[in-house]
C-alpha cells in the first residue's frame, strides 16, 4: 500500500510516490562499469529494508550511525531508512585526517559504520570499538547483511528529535555536529519543490554527500520525483561525460567546477550540453566574467546564484517580489517565508545577515563550549556579513571569519576578489592575508588567467589600484593553473595562505 505523501512526518519518508515506481530516481555513475539505476520502488524498498534491519540488529531509536564513502545510491537509501527508524544517520567527510574521524565517531557516539572499500582499511587502522558495515561487501561484514526485506511503518518523530547529524568542516577548529530536525528539512524539501516542478528534470550531483548543497539537493530530488545523476566525486571530464550521457539539465556547482571544466576544451568540443537549462551557483559569488564563461559554456541555462548555510539551510532568498530580474551577483532577495535583517555598526544596508526560518537547526551536539548562535527571538547569526542595495537585492561582502586588518582597514577578500575577476584575463581569484611588520597583515592574490590570456602580476595590480582603495590592492601576484579545493569543493584558503607564507619565507 502506497503510503500518502500528506501524511509524511518523517524525513526519511520523503519520497514523492504519485509517479511511476519503475521510474529512475538515481544514476549512479561509477568510474568504470555501467551506471547502477535506481528507481522509486528500488529505494523505498531498500530504504525499508534497511530500517527493519537495524532494529533486527539491535539500533534502537536515537542512536547514531555514521556513513563514511564516496557518493553511491545505496548512501541514500540508508540515510532514508535509518530516519525511517528514528536512528540518526551522519554522513561523515571521508577527507578528514583520520584523527579528526575519530573525534567525530567519537563525539556522536556512533554505534555503526557504514563505509565503502577505501575506507574500510582506514577504520581498521584506527582499531575503533564500533561495528563496521562496508557497501562493496555481500558477506557478513557487508550493507547487505543489514537489510531485512520487508515493508516498514516510518516512526513519528517529535518535535524537537533529530533526524541527522551533520559535522562542520572544522576549519575553525574541531567539527560541529549540527542537529537537524525531521519538521526542518521536510520544510526545505516541500517548499523546494513547490516553487519548480522537476518531475522531467534530471539533477547532476558531483558534491559529496556529507555537505549540505548535495544532501539537500537529494532529498529535494526524493521530494520533487525528478531523477538523480550522482557521481562519486567531482572530477571535470566525468562530469562533462555525464551531463552528456545522461541528458542533464539541472547542474549543481562552485566556480572551481566551472574553471575545470573550461580545461577540458576537446571534451566540451565533443559533448551536447544544449539540455542544461539551470546552473545553481554556491559557495562563492558569481562575478560578469564567470556568468560570461557559464553561458559561452551552457547557452541555455540560467544561472542561480545561491546562499545557505548548515545551521540555517538552504532556502534563503529567492525572486525579487516585484519581479525585477536578479543582479549576476546578487543572490536574490529574501524568500517570501523567510525573514531577514543585516546586524551591524554600518547601517542597515550591511552588516551580519541574520537569518529566521523553520529550517534552523536544533543547536550543536556535545559542545557546551560553543555560544549557540541563535539569538533570543529566534534569529540564526550565519557570521557572514551582506550588502543590501536600493531594490531590496542582497550581495555576499564576505565571511568575519575570512576578515582581516590591514593597517588598521577591514578587509573582505572577497571584496578584493571580484575587483580582480573583472579584469578580462582573469578567471579565478583567492587573496589571503600574510603577516607584515608594518600592517600587521596585507593581502595577497592567487590569480587564474583565462585560457589564452596574458597578464602580470604589474598590470593586475594596477588594476587594483585603479578600481578598489589602495589599502585592498594584493601586495603580490601569484599565477596558479588552478586553485586548491576543500574536502566541500570550495576554495581552501587556508592551503593557499600557507603556499603564500612559505613562497615569501623563502623568496
Amino acid at each position: 500500500m502506497m503510503r500518502p505523501a500528506t501524511d509524511v512526518t518523517n524525513l526519511g519518508d520523503l519520497v514523492d510516490r504519485s509517479g511511476p515506481p519503475d521510474k529512475p530516481l538515481i544514476i549512479g555513475v561509477a568510474p568504470d562499469g555501467e551506471p547502477e539505476v535506481m528507481t522509486r520502488a528500488d529505494l523505498d524498498a531498500r530504504a525499508d529494508a534497511f530500517a527493519r534491519g537495524l532494529a533486527r540488529g539491535g539500533i534502537a531509536r536515537g542512536t547514531r550511525i555514521a556513513i563514511l564513502a564516496a557518493n553511491r545510491p545505496d548512501t541514500i537509501a540508508a540515510l532514508l531508512g535509518a530516519m525511517r527508524a528514528g536512528v540518526v544517520p551522519i554522513p561523515v567527510n571521508h577527507k578528514f585526517p583520520p584523527a579528526t574521524i575519530t573525534a567525530v565517531l567519537d563525539d556522536c557516539g556512533a554505534q555503526l559504520v557504514l563505509c565503502d572499500g577505501p575506507r574500510r582499511a582506514m577504520l581498521a587502522e584506527l582499531d575503533l570499538d564500533v561495528r563496521v558495515a562496508v557497501f562493496d561487501d555481500g558477506g557478513r561484514d557487508g550493507f547487505a547483511a543489514w537489510l531485512d526485506p520487508g515493508p516498514f511503518v516510518p516512526i513519528v518523530p517529535e518535535p524537537d528529535e533529530a533526524a541527522l547529524f551533520l559535522y562542520t568542516s572544522g576549519s575553525t577548529g574541531r567539527p560541529k555536529g549540527v542537529r537537524l530536525s525531521h519538521a526542518s528539512h521536510l520544510w526545505v524539501a516541500r517548499t523546494r519543490a513547490a516553487e519548480t516542478d522537476l518531475r522531467d528534470d534530471r539533477l547532476l550531483v558531483a558534491a559529496p554527500l556529507y555537505h549540505m548543497n548535495a544532501l539537500a539537493l537529494a532529498l529535494l530530488v526524493c521530494a520533487a520525483g525528478a531523477t538523480m545523476v550522482l557521481l562519486p566525486q567531482f572530477e571535470a571530464r566525468a562530469y562533462i561525460a555525464a551531463i552528456d550521457r545522461h541528458s542533464c539539465t539541472w547542474l549543481t556547482a562552485v566556480p572551481p567546477m566551472i574553471a575545470m571544466m573550461l580545461r577540458e576544451p576537446d571534451l566540451l568540443a565533443e559533448a551536447d550540453l544544449t539540455g542544461v537549462h539551470t546552473v545553481r551557483m554556491g559557495s562563492a559569488p558569481v562575478n560578469d566574467a564567470l556568468a560570461r564563461q557559464i553561458r559561452t559554456l551552457l547557452p541555455n541555462a540560467r544561472i542561480l546564484n545561491a546562499y545557505g548555510t548548515t545551521e540555517g539551510g538552504p532556502v534563503v532568498f529567492g525572486n525579487h517580489p516585484d519581479g525585477l530580474p536578479t543582479p549576476v551577483a546578487s543572490v536574490g532577495a529574501p524568500h517570501p517565508q523567510v525573514v531577514l535583517r543585516l546586524v551591524g555598526p554600518d547601517g542597515p544596508e550591511i552588516g551580519i545577515l541574520q537569518v529566521r526560518s523553520p529550517a534552523i537547526m536544533l543547536g550543536y551536539h556535545n559542545r557546551p563550549d560553543v555560544p549557540v548562535p541563535i539569538t533570543a527571538d529566534g534569529f540564526y547569526d550565519t557570521g557572514d556579513v551582506f550588502r543590501r542595495d536600493a531594490d531590496g537585492f542582497y550581495y555576499f561582502v564576505g565571511r568575519t571569519d575570512d576578515m582581516f586588518v590591514s593597517g588598521g582597514e577591514n578587509i573582505f577578500p572577497g571584496e578584493v576578489e571580484i575587483v580582480l575577476e573583472r579584469h578580462p584575463a582573469v578567471l579565478q581569484a583567492c587573496v589571503v592575508p600574510v603577516d607584515d611588520a608594518i600592517k600587521g597583515t596585507k593581502p595577497v592574490a592567487f590569480v587564474v588567467r583565462r585560457p589564452g590570456a596574458l597578464v602580470d602580476e604589474a598590470a593586475l595590480k594596477a588594476h587594483a589600484l585603479a578600481h578598489a582603495p589602495a589599502y585592498q590592492h594584493p601586495r603580490r601576484v601569484w599565477f596558479v593553473d588552478a586553485l586548491p579545493l576543500a574536502s566541500t569543493n570550495k576554495i581552501d584558503r587556508a592551503a593557499l595562505r600557507l603556499r603564500a607564507e612559505e613562497t615569501i619565507r623563502t623568496a
